[in-house]
């Protein structure tokens, strides 16, 4: 296909304070490992930043209706879903949301559940919040993970009060089918428990035939007991401007969320705004040749991989792919793997250890080198 944005472009982003890349200042290691790609975002965003910025003066910003309208629209066009502009509540990130989420419903001393491997703040907004953390682990047969709807109904207790849900999932790369968010959407009614999802890849579905739902949109009834947490932030490659927000239906939800929040929750900042709307009004063809690029590095990728003999996740959503390294015997796989030249996420960060996430969100020339020097790394070790 013909392409109008180029994602093979070499943007060097050394030295520009970039979490990702200096991380490993000075050192000849190829960063895969926080989920941040390496692309310029949308011409559109980019021009109205510059907008903005021209404009030179950056005081305090409330949120422009021009967002709410854009973001409405968006998930009419995506799902089908029509939310209200009451529903939506601005926050400056995801993370933000889960830790808000986890005081707005139940008590100091109550349980939150959630599935794992995850990312790591599913695990640590609830203690944060005074709440207990149960971690029931997904099932994973013939390298697809799914539920373990009988583990989940184990592992619930009287005290649990909410349900954190990453959908489509961080690390394993699944989009919930309707079957398993239904299953889900049952579990939590049966239990009386809120359910807060986080849908931040929601924009990234890599799969041909597959669709994201978002588990509000199952039922009335399910809306009215879900929190909603999304951002243009990993679809769009804007995550350093902060600008996300809850879909919250049922106005005693929303209102505990929103005293959670009280004045400790900084707002948004001018710019996120502006990005995020330019994003939802104007990002959709840059989206598409997006999603068509990182398809292509996911199947180099997971060609790689299989080729090594390592198992890995079939990415359905993200550009992240969940990478089975137990049977090298790899002690340390982040030591061993940035040794070699290639900077990952380390299973064990997620709660599974003998796992590697790799972000495949950057041109494929380096992609290409990093899977190549995996292989003689790996090629390289001593036969068990």
């Amino acid at each position: 296909m013909t392409r109008n944005f180029d994602f093979d472009e070499i943007i060097d982003r050394r030295g520009t304070a970039s979490e990702k890349w200096d991380k490993y200042e000075g050192r000849d290691i190829i960063p895969l490992w926080v989920a941040d790609m390496d692309f310029r975002s949308p011409p559109p965003v980019i021009e109205a930043l510059h907008e903005r910025v021209n404009h030179g003066v950056f005081g305090y910003t409330a949120p422009p209706a021009g967002l709410a309208a854009a973001v409405i629209a968006s998930l009419e066009a995506e799902y089908k879903w029509q939310v209200k502009k009451e529903w939506i509540t601005w926050l400056p990130g995801l993370v933000t949301g889960l830790n808000v989420s986890c005081r707005a419903v139940g008590e100091p001393g109550d349980d939150v559940i959630t599935f794992t491997p995850v990312y790591p703040p599913f695990m640590s907004a609830p203690p944060l919040s005074g709440r207990n953390v149960i971690k029931v682990p997904l099932a994973c047969e013939d390298g697809r993970w799914g539920l373990d709807l009988a583990a989940l109904e184990a592992a619930v207790t009287p005290k649990t009060r909410q349900l954190l849900l990453c959908s489509p999932h961080n690390p394993v790369g699944r989009v919930w089918s309707r079957a398993e968010l239904t299953a889900l959407d049952a579990f939590a009614a049966r239990h009386e428990l809120v359910i807060s999802s986080d849908d931040i890849h929601a924009g990234l579905v890599l799969e041909p035939g597959v669709a994201h739902i978002p588990i509000a949109t199952l039922s009335p009834e399910t809306s009215r007991r879900t929190i909603t947490l999304m951002a243009p932030s990993k679809t769009y490659n804007v995550p350093g401007l902060g600008c996300s927000f809850a879909v919250i239906e049922d106005d005693t939800l929303r209102r505990a969320f929103r005293k959670a929040m009280g004045r400790i929750v900084p707002h948004v900042n001018l710019l996120g705004y502006t990005a995020a709307e330019a994003a939802y009004r104007h990002g959709e063809p840059w989206r598409r040749e997006l999603v068509e690029y990182l398809r292509e590095n996911r199947d180099l990728v997971e060609r790689e991989m299989t080729a090594l003999g390592l198992p890995v996740a079939r990415v359905e959503a993200t550009y992240l792919s969940w990478i089975d390294v137990r049977s090298t015997g790899i002690e340390d796989p982040v030591a061993f793997f940035e040794n070699a030249g290639i900077g990952l996420s380390g299973g064990s960060d997620f709660g599974l250890h003998g796992y590697v996430r790799l972000n495949f969100g950057c041109r494929r020339e380096l992609l290409r080198e990093a899977l190549k020097r995996m292989r003689v790394a790996l090629e390289g070790m001593p036969r068990r």
